[in-house]
């Protein structure tokens, strides 16, 4: 099931990565590439829920859109980050904490369903918070403005993006632990 609606959606959010990244090339005003790179980067996040939630609805899961769908996050996610690296509004020090954990634990599910114990590893709610937070932080610093007039976005999206380097810690701590008893059997 390469084609399907779901799917599409899942290959929609490698695609976005260049258009987000291309906005900030663009001879537009600040606040205005600010706005465009925010807005679709919502817009494509959304997919990810979306995706899902069609696959099941539609009886169109695939091992293939199981596979792609972590892989289109983790891409969509690193490549925001390097731009806010890039732009000054994300610390180098959180990128690499939330780079190399998505690395560390794509590798270690890897490693885990190759031995047959992917369920030790399988997704945990703290895993899944971590990911909202990141998918509020991420727009919040990508808008880098006052939104509503009100809500100071670089503030709120700073503190979000540490608390989710906070939680991306807390959980490859998680799943390490899970897979610890696994990792022991093997290495011996």
């Amino acid at each position: 099931m390469f084609w399907t609606i779901p799917t599409l959606m899942t290959w929609a959010r490698i695609v976005a990565i260049p258009l987000i990244v291309g906005v900030f090339y663009m001879p537009l005003n600040p606040a205005m590439r600010n706005l465009i790179a925010t807005v679709l980067f919502v817009l494509f996040a959304a997919t990810d829920w979306l995706d899902g939630y069609l696959a099941r609805r539609l009886n169109q899961t695939s091992s293939f859109g199981a596979f792609l769908d972590p892989v289109a996050d983790k891409f969509l996610v690193c490549a925001s980050l390097l731009v806010l690296v890039q732009l000054q509004r994300a610390d180098v020090f959180v990128a690499l904490i939330i780079i190399g954990r998505e690395i560390a634990i794509s590798a270690l599910r890897e490693w885990m369903a190759q031995i047959g114990a992917s369920k030790s590893v399988a997704v945990h709610l703290v895993g899944k918070i971590k990911t909202v937070v990141q998918m509020l932080a991420i727009p919040f610093l990508l808008y880098d403005g006052r939104l509503l007039g009100v809500i100071d976005t670089g503030l709120w999206g700073t503190w979000l993006i540490w608390v989710s380097a906070v939680l991306t810690v807390w959980s490859m701590v998680y799943y390490l632990q899970k897979a610890l008893p696994e990792i022991r059997a093997r290495v011996r």
